[in-house]
């Protein structure tokens, strides 16, 4: 971090306070919905220059943070009690949904990184995921734009539609628990869903959605992976150091440290919380960076990728949760 970093910062962090709060009231939408969203509005009014570089290192760097900070609320204890039960149908619904966004997002000429956003978003928990991803890849804000917007048109149908199909299907607790932590992207979305079927529905998603949620760190090395192989085949020069995506190694130290107990649980959950403010402050600053004209001129086929993908990973947890004998 620079001296000249702190005030671009600061203006991104003027949209990431109100952003917290709205979020807060008005969670089925979220913070950094209304983070992304009160940076694109005022991105159309001229802002000072010398503000320029410490958006980007809020966009960039701030991101990356936030993921670290997110480790300090994972329990791997949590993680391998739930794992082996839902493990098969992860797997499956995560295949899906990188198989669908590839495929789909070919036949709709998009832009292979907010694919590849839309893709890690549905497949893993949403704005997080892209969050994660996103640097490894090299996306542009506009990217992120898409893919954040995209997810979270869907995360605010799935709270109203899953449970109403969830009762048509006479589902128990423990399948619609299942089925809304594997196949609805953003946690504040699961919890809304679980929780209006039942109390145990709604326990039990939140802890499939967190065990999910743990997918980042090998999702995020394949990306790496694949993004050195890419740039080594066009005949670019590349630092695997540069590409290799060491914020998500500090997220498993923090996830590591957590589950020990040595941190005190008020501080563990500071720092989660904290994680997840930054995520609001980096996206209000992606926010600032992006072309509102740009955004509505591309946004009907990211939103009709994230459609195809939402629905197809809805079906196969479905599936997957018929043939291991769930439901």
């Amino acid at each position: 971090m620079k001296k000249e970093h702190f005030s671009g910062m600061l203006f991104a962090l003027l949209f990431a306070v109100p952003a917290y709060f709205l979020g807060n009231q008005f969670p089925i939408i979220g913070g950094p919905v209304f983070g992304i969203l009160l940076g694109i509005i005022f991105a159309r009014f001229k802002r000072p220059e010398t503000f320029d570089a410490g958006i980007k290192f809020t966009g960039k760097k701030i991101l990356q943070y936030s993921i670290i900070l997110l480790g300090f609320e994972m329990n791997l204890f949590n993680v391998l009690s739930v794992g082996g039960q839902s493990l098969a149908v992860m797997i499956f619904t995560m295949l899906t949904a990188f198989a669908t966004a590839y495929f789909i997002g070919k036949l709709l000429k998009l832009e292979e990184n907010t694919t590849s956003l839309i893709g890690a978003g549905t497949a893993i928990c949403g704005g997080s995921a892209i969050a994660a991803v996103a640097p490894v890849i090299g996306a542009k804000d506009k990217d992120i734009a898409f893919s954040i917007s995209t997810i979270f048109l869907f995360n605010v149908l799935a709270v109203f539609i899953f449970p109403a199909l969830g009762h048509l299907m006479n589902m128990s607790d423990f399948g619609f628990g299942m089925w809304a932590g594997t196949a609805i992207n953003d946690t504040s979305s699961v919890v809304a869903a679980g929780y209006s079927y039942s109390e145990e529905a709604g326990s039990y998603a939140t802890i499939v959605k967190l065990t999910r949620a743990l997918m980042i760190v090998p999702v995020c090395l394949i990306f790496a992976m694949i993004t050195a192989r890419k740039k080594c085949s066009e005949g670019q020069s590349f630092s695997l150091k540069k590409v290799f995506p060491m914020f998500i190694l500090w997220f498993v130290v923090a996830s590591i440290v957590n589950t020990t107990g040595v941190l005190p649980t008020e501080l563990s959950q500071g720092l989660g919380s904290f994680g997840k403010f930054c995520i609001i402050w980096a996206m209000s600053a992606i926010g600032l960076n992006t072309d509102l004209v740009s955004l509505v001129k591309n946004g009907v086929r990211p939103i009709f990728l994230g459609l195809c993908c939402w629905f197809s990973v809805a079906v196969v947890s479905l599936i997957v949760q018929y043939f291991e004998g769930i439901i």
